[in-house]
Protein backbone atom coordinates (compact mmCIF):
# COMPACT_ATOMS: atom_id res chain seq x y z
CA UNK A 1 0.00 0.00 0.00
CA UNK A 2 1.27 3.30 -1.12
CA UNK A 3 0.14 4.91 2.06
CA UNK A 4 -1.40 3.33 4.94
CA UNK A 5 -2.96 5.37 8.44
CA UNK A 6 -2.54 3.55 11.66
CA UNK A 7 -3.27 5.01 15.90
CA UNK A 8 0.36 6.45 16.76
CA UNK A 9 -1.30 7.54 20.61
CA UNK A 10 -3.45 9.84 22.53
CA UNK A 11 -2.54 13.20 23.75
CA UNK A 12 -3.64 13.98 28.05
CA UNK A 13 -7.04 15.01 26.64
CA UNK A 14 -7.67 11.95 24.57
CA UNK A 15 -7.33 13.14 21.37
CA UNK A 16 -5.97 10.49 19.11
CA UNK A 17 -3.41 10.79 16.67
CA UNK A 18 -2.58 9.25 13.88
CA UNK A 19 0.78 8.06 11.95
CA UNK A 20 1.06 7.85 8.14
CA UNK A 21 3.73 5.61 6.33
CA UNK A 22 4.21 6.50 2.80
CA UNK A 23 6.01 4.03 0.53
CA UNK A 24 7.37 4.52 -3.03
CA UNK A 25 7.72 1.95 -5.57
CA UNK A 26 11.11 1.56 -4.82
CA UNK A 27 10.45 1.02 -1.17
CA UNK A 28 11.46 4.13 0.35
CA UNK A 29 9.22 5.14 3.08
CA UNK A 30 8.14 8.31 5.25
CA UNK A 31 6.41 8.49 8.37
CA UNK A 32 4.44 11.66 9.22
CA UNK A 33 2.41 11.87 12.52
CA UNK A 34 -0.33 14.37 12.17
CA UNK A 35 0.41 16.34 15.52
CA UNK A 36 3.21 18.88 14.68
CA UNK A 37 2.78 17.46 11.10
CA UNK A 38 5.87 15.82 12.00
CA UNK A 39 8.36 14.01 10.08
CA UNK A 40 9.22 11.08 12.45
CA UNK A 41 11.37 8.42 10.02
CA UNK A 42 12.67 8.58 6.46
CA UNK A 43 13.94 5.38 5.29
CA UNK A 44 15.93 5.13 1.99
CA UNK A 45 18.83 2.78 0.25
CA UNK A 46 22.06 3.05 0.80
CA UNK A 47 24.48 1.89 -1.81
CA UNK A 48 24.07 -1.49 -1.24
CA UNK A 49 20.73 -1.36 -1.54
CA UNK A 50 19.83 -1.95 2.11
CA UNK A 51 17.22 0.10 3.22
CA UNK A 52 18.00 2.42 6.70
CA UNK A 53 16.97 5.28 8.61
CA UNK A 54 18.27 8.71 7.92
CA UNK A 55 16.08 11.11 9.85
CA UNK A 56 16.59 11.85 13.90
CA UNK A 57 12.73 10.98 15.70
CA UNK A 58 11.00 8.85 18.11
CA UNK A 59 9.01 5.74 17.74
CA UNK A 60 6.09 6.84 19.70
CA UNK A 61 4.12 9.83 20.79
CA UNK A 62 5.02 10.27 24.44
CA UNK A 63 8.42 11.22 23.37
CA UNK A 64 7.17 13.63 20.92
CA UNK A 65 4.94 15.38 23.82
CA UNK A 66 8.46 15.86 25.98
CA UNK A 67 11.11 18.56 25.59
CA UNK A 68 12.97 17.95 22.19
CA UNK A 69 14.87 19.73 19.27
CA UNK A 70 12.27 20.37 17.14
CA UNK A 71 13.07 16.69 15.67
CA UNK A 72 11.11 16.64 12.15
CA UNK A 73 8.97 19.33 13.00
CA UNK A 74 6.90 21.92 10.98
CA UNK A 75 7.78 25.28 12.29
CA UNK A 76 5.12 28.08 12.23
CA UNK A 77 4.00 30.41 11.96
CA UNK A 78 7.81 31.88 11.62
CA UNK A 79 11.40 29.65 11.19
CA UNK A 80 14.29 30.68 13.23
CA UNK A 81 14.75 33.63 15.27
CA UNK A 82 12.52 37.45 15.49
CA UNK A 83 15.27 39.46 17.63
CA UNK A 84 13.63 40.19 21.20
CA UNK A 85 10.13 38.96 20.22
CA UNK A 86 9.29 42.03 18.38
CA UNK A 87 8.48 43.69 15.50
CA UNK A 88 6.61 46.63 14.06
CA UNK A 89 3.37 45.52 11.29
CA UNK A 90 0.87 48.38 10.01
CA UNK A 91 2.43 51.08 12.51
CA UNK A 92 1.59 48.25 15.37
CA UNK A 93 3.82 46.37 17.77
CA UNK A 94 3.84 43.09 18.35
CA UNK A 95 4.92 41.11 21.30
CA UNK A 96 6.00 37.34 21.36
CA UNK A 97 7.19 35.35 23.97
CA UNK A 98 10.98 34.79 24.27
CA UNK A 99 11.90 31.26 24.60
CA UNK A 100 15.88 31.42 22.95
CA UNK A 101 17.19 33.69 25.19
CA UNK A 102 16.18 37.58 24.41
CA UNK A 103 14.70 36.17 21.34
CA UNK A 104 11.89 34.81 19.49
CA UNK A 105 12.53 31.11 18.34
CA UNK A 106 9.96 28.94 15.84
CA UNK A 107 7.08 30.17 16.40
CA UNK A 108 7.40 30.14 20.36
CA UNK A 109 6.66 28.13 23.38
CA UNK A 110 3.27 26.19 21.62
CA UNK A 111 3.91 26.65 18.01
CA UNK A 112 2.80 24.56 14.92
CA UNK A 113 5.07 21.37 15.70
CA UNK A 114 2.81 21.47 19.08
CA UNK A 115 -0.72 21.70 17.40
CA UNK A 116 -2.89 18.55 15.83
CA UNK A 117 -3.33 19.14 12.07
CA UNK A 118 -6.29 17.79 10.19
CA UNK A 119 -5.35 14.93 7.54
CA UNK A 120 -6.31 14.21 4.68
CA UNK A 121 -4.95 10.99 2.64
CA UNK A 122 -4.34 10.75 -1.38
CA UNK A 123 -2.95 8.53 -3.43
CA UNK A 124 -2.42 9.51 -7.35
CA UNK A 125 -1.08 7.25 -10.40
CA UNK A 126 0.82 5.21 -7.10
CA UNK A 127 2.47 8.61 -5.71
CA UNK A 128 1.14 8.78 -2.30
CA UNK A 129 0.55 12.25 -0.53
CA UNK A 130 -0.78 13.31 3.03
CA UNK A 131 -2.40 16.86 3.33
CA UNK A 132 -2.55 18.59 7.03
CA UNK A 133 -4.35 21.54 7.73
CA UNK A 134 -4.19 23.89 10.78
CA UNK A 135 -5.74 27.10 11.79
CA UNK A 136 -4.09 29.73 13.20
CA UNK A 137 -6.24 32.03 15.02
CA UNK A 138 -5.64 35.68 15.75
CA UNK A 139 -3.12 36.15 18.58
CA UNK A 140 -1.83 33.05 18.95
CA UNK A 141 1.36 32.73 20.57
CA UNK A 142 1.43 37.01 19.75
CA UNK A 143 0.71 36.68 15.84
CA UNK A 144 -2.41 38.24 14.05
CA UNK A 145 -4.77 36.92 12.11
CA UNK A 146 -6.26 33.90 11.35
CA UNK A 147 -3.91 31.72 9.69
CA UNK A 148 -5.07 28.88 7.41
CA UNK A 149 -2.36 26.27 6.62
CA UNK A 150 -2.20 23.66 4.45
CA UNK A 151 1.14 21.43 4.17
CA UNK A 152 1.32 18.75 1.57
CA UNK A 153 3.95 15.67 1.72
CA UNK A 154 4.46 13.83 -1.48
CA UNK A 155 6.52 10.98 -1.88
CA UNK A 156 7.74 10.17 -5.52
CA UNK A 157 9.01 7.48 -7.36
CA UNK A 158 12.26 9.41 -8.18
CA UNK A 159 12.72 9.00 -3.86
CA UNK A 160 11.54 12.62 -3.85
CA UNK A 161 9.82 13.85 -0.45
CA UNK A 162 7.93 16.97 -1.58
CA UNK A 163 6.52 19.37 0.40
CA UNK A 164 4.41 21.93 -0.41
CA UNK A 165 3.22 24.69 2.23
CA UNK A 166 0.25 27.00 1.60
CA UNK A 167 -1.68 29.46 3.75
CA UNK A 168 -4.14 32.49 3.41
CA UNK A 169 -4.66 34.98 6.24
CA UNK A 170 -7.76 37.55 6.87
CA UNK A 171 -5.26 39.96 8.55
CA UNK A 172 -2.01 41.35 7.27
CA UNK A 173 0.32 38.83 9.16
CA UNK A 174 3.75 37.24 9.28
CA UNK A 175 4.64 33.49 7.75
CA UNK A 176 7.90 32.01 7.33
CA UNK A 177 7.10 28.07 6.96
CA UNK A 178 9.72 25.08 7.50
CA UNK A 179 10.91 21.61 8.45
CA UNK A 180 13.25 21.16 11.15
CA UNK A 181 14.52 17.69 10.14
CA UNK A 182 17.97 16.13 11.27
CA UNK A 183 19.63 13.82 8.77
CA UNK A 184 22.43 11.73 9.06
CA UNK A 185 22.79 9.77 5.71
CA UNK A 186 25.20 7.01 7.35
CA UNK A 187 22.65 5.88 10.67
CA UNK A 188 20.32 7.96 11.83
CA UNK A 189 22.61 9.46 14.34
CA UNK A 190 24.72 6.47 15.79
CA UNK A 191 27.67 8.16 14.63
CA UNK A 192 28.90 11.90 14.31
CA UNK A 193 27.54 13.86 10.63
CA UNK A 194 30.99 14.90 10.34
CA UNK A 195 31.85 12.78 7.55
CA UNK A 196 29.09 14.32 5.44
CA UNK A 197 30.43 16.22 2.41
CA UNK A 198 28.63 19.22 1.72
CA UNK A 199 27.79 21.66 -1.15
CA UNK A 200 25.60 24.92 -0.25
CA UNK A 201 25.05 26.77 -3.86
CA UNK A 202 25.35 30.24 -2.09
CA UNK A 203 27.90 33.10 -2.46
CA UNK A 204 26.82 34.79 0.72
CA UNK A 205 26.03 34.37 4.51
CA UNK A 206 24.17 36.27 6.78
CA UNK A 207 26.55 36.83 10.07
CA UNK A 208 24.85 36.87 13.34
CA UNK A 209 25.34 38.47 16.94
CA UNK A 210 26.15 36.80 20.30
CA UNK A 211 22.50 35.89 20.15
CA UNK A 212 22.18 34.61 16.94
CA UNK A 213 20.18 37.27 15.55
CA UNK A 214 21.79 38.64 12.03
CA UNK A 215 23.48 41.85 12.20
CA UNK A 216 21.82 43.02 8.86
CA UNK A 217 25.12 41.81 6.62
CA UNK A 218 25.10 40.03 3.79
CA UNK A 219 28.88 38.47 3.61
CA UNK A 220 30.72 36.50 0.84
CA UNK A 221 31.43 32.81 2.17
CA UNK A 222 34.96 33.42 0.29
CA UNK A 223 37.92 32.61 2.58
CA UNK A 224 35.58 31.60 5.08
CA UNK A 225 34.79 28.59 7.00
CA UNK A 226 31.56 29.10 5.23
CA UNK A 227 32.40 28.43 2.02
CA UNK A 228 30.67 25.31 0.61
CA UNK A 229 30.34 25.74 -2.59
CA UNK A 230 32.57 22.82 -3.73
CA UNK A 231 31.82 19.76 -1.64
CA UNK A 232 33.76 19.88 1.88
CA UNK A 233 33.24 17.56 4.56
CA UNK A 234 31.19 19.31 7.77
CA UNK A 235 33.88 18.39 10.04
CA UNK A 236 37.21 20.12 8.08
CA UNK A 237 36.83 23.38 9.30
CA UNK A 238 34.06 23.14 12.30
CA UNK A 239 36.59 23.71 14.96
CA UNK A 240 38.37 26.31 13.52
CA UNK A 241 39.23 29.69 16.18
CA UNK A 242 36.28 31.77 14.03
CA UNK A 243 34.25 33.88 16.14
CA UNK A 244 30.39 33.11 14.12
CA UNK A 245 31.48 29.59 14.25
CA UNK A 246 32.21 30.23 18.45
CA UNK A 247 28.73 32.17 18.60
CA UNK A 248 26.92 29.12 16.80
CA UNK A 249 28.84 26.71 18.94
CA UNK A 250 29.13 25.26 14.77
CA UNK A 251 27.37 25.68 12.23
CA UNK A 252 23.70 27.79 12.55
CA UNK A 253 23.56 29.68 9.79
CA UNK A 254 21.44 31.24 6.90
CA UNK A 255 22.51 31.23 3.59
CA UNK A 256 21.50 33.31 0.79
CA UNK A 257 20.37 31.37 -1.90
CA UNK A 258 20.84 33.09 -5.57
CA UNK A 259 17.27 34.96 -6.71
CA UNK A 260 15.80 32.44 -8.95
CA UNK A 261 11.95 31.49 -9.81
CA UNK A 262 10.97 28.48 -9.20
CA UNK A 263 12.95 25.51 -7.30
CA UNK A 264 16.35 25.75 -7.02
CA UNK A 265 19.12 23.55 -6.31
CA UNK A 266 19.95 24.88 -2.84
CA UNK A 267 22.27 21.96 -1.01
CA UNK A 268 23.97 18.50 -1.76
CA UNK A 269 25.17 16.11 0.76
CA UNK A 270 26.71 12.97 0.36
CA UNK A 271 27.48 10.58 2.78
CA UNK A 272 30.43 8.35 1.53
CA UNK A 273 29.93 5.25 3.95
CA UNK A 274 26.70 4.66 2.55
CA UNK A 275 26.48 6.44 -0.13
CA UNK A 276 23.67 8.18 0.22
CA UNK A 277 23.05 11.38 -1.27
CA UNK A 278 20.76 14.09 -0.48
CA UNK A 279 19.33 16.91 -2.76
CA UNK A 280 17.81 19.86 -1.22
CA UNK A 281 15.40 22.24 -4.16
CA UNK A 282 13.72 25.25 -2.41
CA UNK A 283 11.71 28.21 -3.74
CA UNK A 284 12.97 30.10 -0.25
CA UNK A 285 15.78 33.00 -0.45
CA UNK A 286 17.51 30.89 2.10
CA UNK A 287 18.73 27.84 4.12
CA UNK A 288 19.86 27.45 7.51
CA UNK A 289 22.56 24.87 8.02
CA UNK A 290 22.70 23.62 11.40
CA UNK A 291 24.93 20.79 13.13
CA UNK A 292 23.35 19.45 15.74
CA UNK A 293 25.41 21.69 18.19
CA UNK A 294 23.56 21.48 21.35
CA UNK A 295 22.49 17.34 21.22
CA UNK A 296 23.84 16.18 24.63
CA UNK A 297 23.13 11.67 24.33
CA UNK A 298 20.32 12.68 27.17
CA UNK A 299 17.72 12.04 24.05
CA UNK A 300 16.90 8.59 22.60
CA UNK A 301 15.11 8.23 19.53
CA UNK A 302 14.88 4.79 16.89
CA UNK A 303 17.13 2.10 17.80
CA UNK A 304 18.07 2.99 20.93
CA UNK A 305 20.29 5.48 19.79
CA UNK A 306 21.55 8.13 21.75
CA UNK A 307 21.67 11.29 19.54
CA UNK A 308 25.00 12.93 20.50
CA UNK A 309 26.40 16.17 19.89
CA UNK A 310 26.71 16.43 15.79
CA UNK A 311 25.10 13.57 15.03
CA UNK A 312 23.18 15.00 12.70
CA UNK A 313 22.95 18.11 10.38
CA UNK A 314 19.72 20.34 9.42
CA UNK A 315 18.83 21.99 6.16
CA UNK A 316 16.13 24.03 6.67
CA UNK A 317 14.85 26.05 3.90
CA UNK A 318 13.20 29.36 5.24
CA UNK A 319 13.27 33.36 4.82
CA UNK A 320 15.84 35.09 6.86
CA UNK A 321 16.18 35.14 10.51
CA UNK A 322 14.29 38.43 11.87
CA UNK A 323 13.47 39.21 8.51
CA UNK A 324 10.22 41.89 10.33
CA UNK A 325 13.11 43.70 11.79
CA UNK A 326 15.59 44.05 8.81
CA UNK A 327 13.62 45.78 6.25
CA UNK A 328 16.58 44.92 3.14
CA UNK A 329 16.14 41.18 3.73
CA UNK A 330 13.13 39.51 1.30
CA UNK A 331 9.59 39.99 3.35
CA UNK A 332 8.19 37.86 5.19
CA UNK A 333 4.44 39.80 5.37
CA UNK A 334 1.99 37.87 4.11
CA UNK A 335 -1.69 40.19 3.27
CA UNK A 336 -5.04 39.28 3.29
CA UNK A 337 -5.90 39.53 -0.23
CA UNK A 338 -2.47 37.34 -0.66
CA UNK A 339 -1.60 33.28 -0.50
CA UNK A 340 1.67 32.54 0.55
CA UNK A 341 3.40 29.37 -1.08
CA UNK A 342 6.68 27.66 -0.56
CA UNK A 343 8.05 24.40 -1.81
CA UNK A 344 11.30 22.33 -0.71
CA UNK A 345 12.20 19.00 -2.37
CA UNK A 346 14.65 16.59 -0.63
CA UNK A 347 15.75 13.97 -3.29
CA UNK A 348 17.63 10.96 -1.92
CA UNK A 349 19.57 8.31 -3.91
Amino acid sequence: MPIIKQAFGLLPDNTAIDLFTLTNKHGMQVQITNYGAIITSIKTPDKNGRLGEVNLGFDNLKDYLKPHPHFGATIGRYGNRIAKGQFVLEGKTYTLVTNNGPNHLHGGNIGFDKMVWAAEMLEKRNIPSLILNYLSKDGEEGYPGNLACQVTFKLTNKNELQIDYQATTDKTTLVNLTNHCYFNLNNGGATSCLDHEVRIFANAFTPIDKTSIPTGEIKSVKRTPFNFLKPRKIGDRIHQNNPQLKIGNGYDHNYVLPEKEGLKKAAKVVAPESGRTLEVFTTEPGIQFYTANFLDGSLTGHHNILYKRRCAFCLETQHYPDSPNQPHFPTTILKADEVYHSTTVYKFS
